[in-house]
């Protein structure tokens, strides 16, 4: 199945939609770590949610979604951009026990909080957080819609360790095209009959077939998903430069250089005592002065 994220909306209503299906992204974030079975679903759900609301704000840079509980499962994060790129990462609590097969969502995240992260490559950055009070992602996921963007919105979410699939439905705030007033409540009735075989393995269109058979549903192209990182050596210096003089020189003393990786994709980057000092020279240096 390819990778890809699909829009639709239904003729003469405000509601519009996205399908998302994800194999090889996927895939390829599980790869990289070795985590519970119980936490790659939950990790294959949260891509696929990233996916549907990277593509269902229309943002111009990066969004991001940082679930962090109390439970088993101490962070769960998944960033998206606009070029379609994926990436996500599980850290389990430090003092975990074994994590059951079967765990569902309240038992891996037990209470806390997600934070939804809107990172513009122009403007302001923008954060909402939600509680972790619901019993399933989609759930939560909905609240912050309804709390931040104030648009109902309902998501369905799938994931069994090979594939990932999600369903998004919204309605939209203007009512002068909406010439079916029980669109939402009919296109949701209909949605919440999905199964998760369906979104994990049906081609968009076959899904919607399905679903809206009755509807008039009009289909855009489908647009690409993959992997990707965003990290950089560039990056990387950054961040250590902003630990701290202090702290950078003292493990330099014990270290003779500086190793790191990446938490998303294992990428290693190496720093000799020469380059991390020029990295605090540079940060040393006064802002040039414009005449």
């Amino acid at each position: 199945m390819t990778d890809q994220i699909q829009r639709f909306l239904f003729d003469n209503t405000n509601v519009r939609g996205e399908l998302v299906t994800l194999e090889q992204a996927y895939a390829e974030v599980l790869e990289r770590h070795d985590y519970p079975a119980a936490v790659n679903r939950l990790l294959g759900e949260l891509l696929a949610a990233v996916a549907l609301l990277t593509d269902t704000v229309k943002l111009d840079g990066t969004l991001s979604i940082e679930v962090r509980g109390n439970g088993a499962l101490a962070l769960l994060m998944a960033e998206s951009n606009p070029g379609g790129e994926l990436r996500a990462i599980a850290r389990m609590a430090e003092d975990a026990a074994a994590v059951d097969e079967q765990a569902g969502f309240r038992e891996l995240v037990g209470e806390g909080q997600i934070m939804i992260t809107l990172d513009p490559r122009e403007g302001h950055r923008y954060q909402g957080i939600v509680a972790l009070d619901r019993d399933s992602l989609a759930d939560c996921l909905a609240d912050y819609f309804a709390q931040s963007e104030q648009l109902p919105t309902r998501l369905w979410l799938a994931a069994d360790g090979r594939g990932a699939g999600g369903l998004l439905l919204q309605r939209m705030p203007d009512e002068s095209q909406n010439q079916d007033v029980d669109a939402w409540d009919r296109t949701v009735h209909l949605a919440a009959t999905v199964k998760s075989d369906e979104l994990l393995h049906l081609a968009p269109q076959e899904l919607l077939q399905r679903l809206y058979h009755e509807e008039t549903v009009r289909v855009f192209d489908p647009k690409a998903l993959r992997f990707g990182c965003t990290c950089s050596r560039e990056r990387i210096a950054d961040a250590l430069v902003g630990l701290g003089a202090q702290e950078l020189r003292e493990v330099l003393a014990e270290q003779g250089g500086i190793e790191t990786q990446c938490h998303f994709c294992h990428t290693r980057y190496a720093f000799s005592i020469e380059e991390v000092e020029a990295l605090l020279t540079e940060g040393d240096e006064p802002p040039s002065v414009v005449h």
